[in-house]
């Protein structure tokens, strides 16, 4: 039998610090909370991942407001937390090991942002073998202006981050179906 688990990446009151523009995607939260909900429901492990920002001027750095999660996403008592300080979940965490202690062979990964650190991590995890699955309402991007100056709004950051990891790195499909899907 599967044992599908739920990572909740970045999911913290930094992500509406204004320093990062626009954000598309408005109902990723309430997504993440349902997938919480039904995870929680069948006891299937969740973890959270938390931005330990190194630069002193980030909203996500240690100590702030910025780095608790948000409330609606808290962990509860028992769930992992694994702090980062990269991109990808991956890099100087112990979350390899914490997968194998939950003998974890499918992810879906939820958080923000897409374009940034869910997608790093997504990659890592398709490298490593894990099945990974992206539901596409559960995780958020922002605007992005490339180095020639063209503005991307959200929404094109996040439909061409989608189907850049799509087949070759996860499987894309949105929180209805993979609930739907669960053992």
């Amino acid at each position: 039998m599967r044992t599908p688990a739920l990572l909740v990446i970045d999911v913290q009151n930094a992500i509406d610090d204004p320093k990062w523009g626009r954000r598309g995607q408005p109902d990723m939260e309430r997504r993440i909370v349902d997938l919480l909900d039904a995870w929680r429901a069948r006891r299937l492990p969740v973890i959270h991942i938390r931005h330990d920002s190194t630069d002193a001027t980030s909203p996500y750095r240690p100590g702030t407001h910025g780095n608790d999660f948000k409330a609606e996403v808290a962990p509860q008592p028992g769930e992992p937390v694994v702090d980062k300080r990269t991109n990808s979940a991956f890099i100087g965490t112990d979350l390899t090991d914490v997968l194998d202690e939950l003998q974890v062979s499918e992810l879906v990964v939820t958080g923000v942002l897409l374009e940034n650190s869910v997608e790093a991590t997504v990659r890592m995890a398709g490298n490593l073998g894990f099945h990974v699955i992206v539901p596409e309402d559960a995780v958020a991007s922002i605007d992005r202006t490339d180095h020639r100056g063209r503005h991307w709004p959200a929404e094109d950051v996040h439909a061409l981050t989608l189907a850049i990891l799509d087949k070759e790195y996860a499987r894309i499909s949105d929180a209805r179906t993979v609930i739907e899907t669960l053992p």
